[in-house]
């Protein structure tokens, strides 16, 4: 089954942000990661990054379209995309959102999701492993 997996503004730039916050890998280890996980559970990822919210909006109505479940990660868009968010309650299929860091745990406007009310469920701040959990839990609300 193809899933996207869609990536928001500065995370193709990892290996150069605060590895404390989002840990050591760059953006292709990071891919290649999610690939290797998703053909284990019999996906193949489409994976994509993005700092543009047009170019993020359009690849939902894509995603939305074809009934293609996704992994988000919306990045600094989390926050205030409102564009973002009624493009992803068009999807048809499950939505997971997932963050590398805990936003819970960072500045106060990191706090607020405006993609977690329309998102399946939230997987936050377990670096990398992010993924690999949200791509288990897709695999999870598939079979049901």
């Amino acid at each position: 089954m193809k899933i996207m997996v869609l990536n928001g503004p500065n995370l193709g730039r990892l290996d150069i942000r605060d590895s404390s916050i989002y840990g050591k890998m760059d953006f292709a280890q990071l891919s290649a990661m999610i690939t290797t996980e998703g053909q284990r559970l019999g996906f193949v990822t489409d994976i994509r990054q993005t700092n543009s919210e047009s170019e993020m909006i359009e690849w939902l109505h894509e995603a939305a379209d074809s009934a293609v479940p996704v992994i988000i990660n919306p990045a600094a868009f989390t926050h205030y995309s409102y564009a973002i968010r009624d493009a992803a309650d068009m999807l048809k299929a499950p939505l997971i959102e997932v963050h590398l860091s805990n936003t819970m745990a960072r500045e106060e406007f990191r706090h607020t999701s405006v993609i977690s009310g329309v998102a399946s469920g939230t997987i936050a701040g377990f670096g990398p492993a992010s993924y690999t959990l949200a791509l288990s839990a897709l695999s999870g609300l598939l079979k049901k």
